[in-house]
């Protein structure tokens, strides 16, 4: 498996916008939250969403945010 921080085969950055992190989520398919910052704020607050700050903004890391995932997936109902 090669270095994670060089060039992405599908051309799509490492480190994903809050809004482009709503789209990878798929927030506006399965939300009903007017604004999606404030379903993110939940993530980070009550999911402990992984992210870092750059220049005060933060960024969540691809990789992260998958592994996130698969942890927080669950069986049955």
């Amino acid at each position: 498996m090669g270095d994670p921080w060089e060039g992405n085969p599908n051309n799509s950055s490492e480190l994903m916008t809050e809004a482009e992190l709503v789209e990878y989520l798929r927030i506006p398919e399965v939300s009903k939250s007017k604004d999606y910052h404030n379903v993110i704020e939940n993530l980070k607050r009550v999911h402990q969403l992984p992210r870092i700050h750059i220049c005060g903004k933060p960024l969540y890391p691809r990789g992260a945010i998958k592994e996130w995932v698969k942890g927080k997936t669950t069986n049955g109902k």
